[in-house]
């Protein structure tokens, strides 16, 4: 007599099987990397899916109740979270609308899942074993737009619902959960470190997917080029940084002091101070790119109004320093007046060493680069914001990256 000795898979298994699928499949090879970043676990105390931008977080009975396809497609979904650095990125929209902001991504993602793979079914969206409808939000609308384009819609209509007496609350299911908390645990250090092992990651995926034949995928091509509405994360990074302390107020609490039960108030300033806008001048900025920088610092000048603005124009020493506001040339006139100077090598050094020699004391700084510095980064003791024109390989170790697109 023969006895069958199959059993069912845990549900381990088949999220390992999944992960596997999905590493043997043409379309995602280039994905290979990110499927192997960081820690991958099923849970019983998760009800869905979960991802704090590296972690992978799966509930045991969810799992249990999918097909492979549907697997297949909620890994997919997680692994998109962490390869467009949602959890990061995004974080302003998260504070502005917890709800949207999770609604967004999802859209952005699940369109994308879903046109990859309509025409073979290798991961489909899951259902609703009780009513058979999609667990996921979906809407061709919002095709080929990123998680802020589609915030910014369903914001705009919610904000119109409310004032047409429909409540505004349009809020649907989700196949996950986004971990905001968990992301916002991580260091300055581990984000930094997670953003650049991601565009690794990505980079050997396509060379590999290269070699491979794997005829590519067009979603993870552009996750080479990444492209994020860039000036509104600019002033999101001035005005949370450069908050000053005119007066205080306990409506808003200082979160700095809340994790140790202690409640404080926060500072509040009616205007931001002094910035320094340091840009590269070396040999490698040509005049295209001088030109993209000063149209992006009248975009600050416009959006943040900051009081005094000094720009100091840089190779391997400031080879120019100029200050508008406080009763030199007007801010608004900075773009006009200005006359960019340098062009010999690169040491950004040379910015932090210059401020302290001339007691300049700034809320914070911007660094318009190349990213081609031939050294360090620097050390500093101000907030400092890289914007890095097309080089989506530089990886400051200090401070916030911004890349932005010629």
């Amino acid at each position: 007599m023969a006895f069958s000795t199959a059993r069912q898979l845990t549900a381990e298994e088949r999220v390992q099987k999944c992960v596997v699928d999905i590493m043997n499949n043409d379309r995602y090879i280039a994905l290979a990397g990110i499927l192997v970043m960081g820690t991958r676990e099923v849970r019983d105390d998760v009800p869905t899916a979960a991802t704090n931008g590296r972690d992978e977080y799966y509930g045991r009975e969810f799992v249990e109740s999918m097909t492979d396809a549907e697997l297949r497609y909620l890994i997919l979904h997680e692994n998109y979270h962490k390869v467009f650095r949602h959890l990061h990125t995004w974080k302003h929209l998260h504070d502005k609308n917890h709800m949207i902001a999770n609604m967004a991504c999802d859209y952005v993602i699940n369109f994308k899942i879903s046109e990859e793979n309509k025409s073979d079914g290798f991961a489909v969206m899951p259902v609703c074993k009780n009513t058979g409808k999609p667990i996921g939000l979906m809407e061709t609308r919002f095709g080929e737009m990123d998680a802020e384009q589609v915030f910014n819609i369903i914001y705009e209509e919610m904000q119109q619902d409310e004032q047409d007496g429909q409540g505004g609350g349009q809020g649907q299911g989700s196949m996950d959960d986004h971990d905001w908390e968990g992301a916002a645990e991580m260091t300055e250090e581990e984000v930094q470190q997670l953003a650049e092992d991601i565009d690794v990651a990505i980079r050997q995926g396509a060379l590999a997917a290269g070699k491979m034949g794997s005829g590519g995928n067009r979603t993870l091509e552009q996750l080479l080029q990444p492209e994020i509405n860039w000036l509104d994360v600019l002033k999101e990074f001035v005005t949370t940084t450069c908050v000053g302390s005119d007066y205080s107020t306990y409506a808003k609490p200082n979160r700095r002091y809340m994790s140790s039960g202690m409640y404080m108030p926060s500072g509040v300033s009616e205007q931001v101070e002094e910035l320094v806008i340091a840009i590269d001048t070396s040999g490698s900025i040509g005049q295209l790119e001088l030109t993209r920088f000063l149209s992006e610092i009248e975009g600050v000048v416009q959006n943040v109004k900051p009081r005094a603005i000094r720009l100091l124009y840089w190779d391997t020493k400031v080879c120019g320093d100029e200050l508008y506001g406080e009763g030199h040339t007007e801010v608004s006139m900075l773009t006009d007046s200005t006359k960019p100077v340098g062009g010999g090598g690169t040491d950004i050094n040379c910015v932090n060493e210059y401020m302290k020699e001339q007691q300049i004391n700034p809320q914070a700084i911007i660094v318009f680069t190349d990213g081609y510095l031939g050294g360090d980064w620097g050390t500093w003791d101000k907030p400092v914001l890289w914007c890095i024109i097309d080089n989506t390989s530089a990886a400051p170790t200090v401070g916030t990256t911004l890349n932005v697109k010629l």
